[in-house]
């Protein structure tokens, strides 16, 4: 059964395959995992194109937002006034994200996600997606987006999780990288594979309160962190 899409409402979805044999064997996936990382990424709503990952990330969004209706009409109805930090474009979302006045966007890596260049309690939400298994320090990374949240704000994001391991660095393996075959941007090599602790990272760089979003589990989950 397919989810409703958060983002636009459509509830018909499309499956491509994305993952490639030598990224399943770096990852050492086995077959129920690579099956349901292929969801994560390759399952999307036909009509706004969002995969799994983005609706997840979306649903976590919407509870952070407050919002009760599809964040596209949430947000192009001027619903939503709050001061909203994206890092790295959120997949589907970000065309979404841009029109709130709110809005501001930090492309990575050209942004640093370890000294982020914005003033303590400047935003009420910052979000991130897939993008901080790319990031050397990932607790350093979490601890500057808590920094830059205002009290009682909320960080949503997601990583790629393997649910049936804990997480692991990949100091002294070789080089992984997402995205494509042909990727080999240092920026972009994978220094961590974030397993079913994912969600003690954010509670270990300060922050007061997790909530999971999930989507198919265990295709797509995405976090919700609160800053106290």
């Amino acid at each position: 059964m397919s989810p409703i899409c958060p983002i636009c409402g459509a509830s018909t979805f499309r499956k491509d395959r994305v993952l490639w044999p030598a990224l399943i064997n770096e990852w050492q996936l086995s077959p129920s995992e690579a099956a349901y990382i292929d969801r994560q990424q390759g399952e999307r709503c036909t009509t706004c194109g969002s995969n799994l990952r983005s609706i997840a990330l979306a649903r976590a969004l919407q509870t952070a937002l407050r919002a009760d209706q599809p964040l596209r009409h949430f947000i192009f109805d001027g619903k939503c006034a709050a001061r909203i930090l994206e890092i790295n474009e959120a997949g589907n979302l970000h065309p979404h994200l841009a029109q709130i006045s709110g809005h501001v966007f930090g492309a990575y890596p050209q942004l640093d996600m370890h000294a982020l260049p914005y003033a303590d309690e400047s935003f009420d939400i910052v979000v991130h997606s897939d993008t901080l298994e790319h990031v050397p320090n990932p607790l350093h990374a979490l601890s500057e987006c808590r920094r830059v949240l205002k009290r009682a704000g909320a960080l949503c994001f997601t990583v790629p999780i393997i649910v049936g391991r804990m997480t692991r660095s990949r100091e002294g393996l070789p080089k992984s990288y997402h995205g494509s075959a042909q990727q080999s941007d240092d920026d972009w090599a994978v220094h961590t594979e974030f397993g079913a602790d994912a969600w003690a990272y954010p509670i270990q760089a300060g922050f007061s309160e997790v909530s999971l979003f999930a989507v198919e589990f265990p295709a797509a989950v995405a976090i919700l962190a609160r800053k106290d």
